[in-house]
């Protein structure tokens, strides 16, 4: 009978990633797993079968291998043709069986998966700071076993199949050839007691609360990276991390850029022609008030020192740019009319005035 293609066995496409595969591997292997399905030879044939397919694709030499050369990569002892090996790996065991170097490594429980979240704050947050609760759901450590995926009172033993190592090395010709333990699955030890909470895996999905400190300062699109608390490691693995990337959300009144802000504040013409003070809101609450200087041009800009927001990680602030747009009035009265109208005209009598007593050139 012929071997069902690999990415078949996990309901993947071929361009698959490598956090894709993983999360594909895992949802089948807790659906297919025999202690999940007590009685069913069937279960543990397509759990076998989904753990001979994750082997081979999670590991980029293998999967390339297996993309050249389908499984005729991996028959006749699983080797490949000499000129698509990895000579330093397979020389480097040849040394290891023959003199006796190496051996005796215990393998260790593979790392988990990294989590991605996103959070939007305001920009006064981000002005700030802010410590914000995040929900999260996620594979924590299963308590009833500590994450070794045993039944309480008793724990994972040795795999006598590789002693530990997680590994099998056997000589094919010149060369000694080395793959993942198939008893084992690559961790070095066997759950011969499932755990009943987590079914053997180690790990069981929970929602958890986490406090997220969000530094002043900080920029939209950033990234805060929390160590160890991303998902549990199975049957005892160190975590993974959680990458936690920041968006700030539009304001209605200012515009960033770095550490300076901008705003838009409309003036009245008189106040823009005769000057005068107006009161403008910032980013730390409250108002400031900014001084016009008689005849004060439309487009005009102000920079207030300090006022912007505080540079990531420095005691530097940046500074607030405020651009003066003066207003023309509408719905005049006839006496505004009547005035303005007096207003042109001195004006213009003004520049007649200039131009009749200008000297010549």
């Amino acid at each position: 009978m012929s071997k069902r293609c690999y990415y078949d066995v996990l309901g993947v496409q071929r361009t698959v990633d490598d956090e894709e595969l993983k999360s594909a591997f895992r949802k089948l292997a807790l659906k297919w797993h025999p202690d999940r399905n007590p009685g069913d030879l069937s279960s543990e044939v397509r759990f076998k079968e989904i753990n001979e397919a994750y082997e081979i694709l999670k590991d980029p030499e293998k999967r390339a291998a297996y993309d050249r050369f389908g499984h005729a990569a991996f028959e006749q002892g699983g080797v490949k043709r000499a000129s698509e090996g990895n000579f330093d790996s397979s020389f480097s065991d040849l040394f290891e069986s023959m003199f006796g170097m190496g051996g005796g490594r215990e393998a260790r429980a593979e790392r988990s998966a990294d989590l991605r979240h996103s959070i939007q704050i305001t920009l006064e947050d981000a002005f700030a700071g802010k410590a914000a609760e995040l929900r999260l759901p996620t594979f924590l450590s299963c308590e009833a076993c500590s994450g070794t995926g045993a039944k309480a009172g008793t724990r994972p033993k040795i795999c006598r199949e590789c002693g530990g190592e997680g590994r099998i090395r056997f000589a094919q010709g010149f060369f000694t050839v080395e793959r993942t333990c198939a008893a084992c699955h690559g961790l070095g030890r066997v759950v011969e007691t499932a755990c009943p909470t987590c079914l053997g895996v180690g790990a069981v999905k929970r929602e958890r609360t986490l406090l997220v400190n969000i530094p002043p300062g900080i920029e939209d699109g950033s990234c805060i990276r929390l160590a160890g608390e991303g998902e549990a490691g199975a049957l005892g693995g160190p975590a993974g991390d959680l990458y936690i990337y920041v968006s700030i959300a539009s304001h209605a009144f200012f515009q960033r850029d770095g550490a300076d802000l901008h705003c838009r504040v409309p003036v009245s013409m008189v106040t823009a022609a005769l000057g005068g003070e107006f009161a403008v809101p910032t980013i730390q609450g409250g108002k400031t008030r900014v001084k016009l200087p008689e005849g004060t041009q439309s487009g005009s800009r102000f920079r207030l020192k300090g006022k912007g927001m505080p540079v990531l990680h420095s005691r530097q602030t940046g500074d607030m740019y405020v651009e003066v747009v003066a207003e023309t009035p509408q719905k005049l009265t006839k006496r505004q009319r009547e005035l303005l109208s007096e207003f042109e005209k001195l004006g213009r009598d003004s520049k007649l005035t200039d131009a009749k007593y200008r000297p010549a050139a």
